[in-house]
């Protein structure tokens, strides 16, 4: 598996992917990387979001955690809930089995 490399801006007379080049200090154009293959839309985080009282579900345990935050995409159609256990660990909770409103009523449609 190659390099992961992320976007820092794109190259005006042609467009081309500027990366940041460690070795030597500057933007280079992404495809001039030997082992260059394509890129990669990703998700950028834009937002965090309090948990607002919402809990994850998980089928597998019976349980439910409290949200500790929501991590929303930079063009807001996806929401990624955060949860933290009792010894600070923070757990992207995006595998839950479903979610449960402040409420106590389940609804699975957010965060899809």
């Amino acid at each position: 598996m190659g390099r992961t490399l992320g976007v820092e801006a794109w190259r005006e007379g042609d467009g081309a992917a500027l990366v940041v080049d460690v070795k030597k200090g500057f933007l280079r154009a992404a495809s001039d990387y030997d082992d260059f293959s394509h890129l990669e839309k990703a998700n950028k985080l834009s937002a965090v979001l309090p948990g607002g009282g919402w809990s994850v579900f998980w089928g597998d345990e019976g349980k439910t955690e409290p949200i500790f935050a929501w991590l929303v995409s930079e063009s807001g159609r996806s929401m990624i809930p955060v949860t933290i256990n009792r010894a600070g660990e923070v757990e992207f909770a995006d595998s839950n089995d479903g979610l449960v409103s402040p409420d106590g009523g389940e609804d699975e449609s957010v965060g899809e």
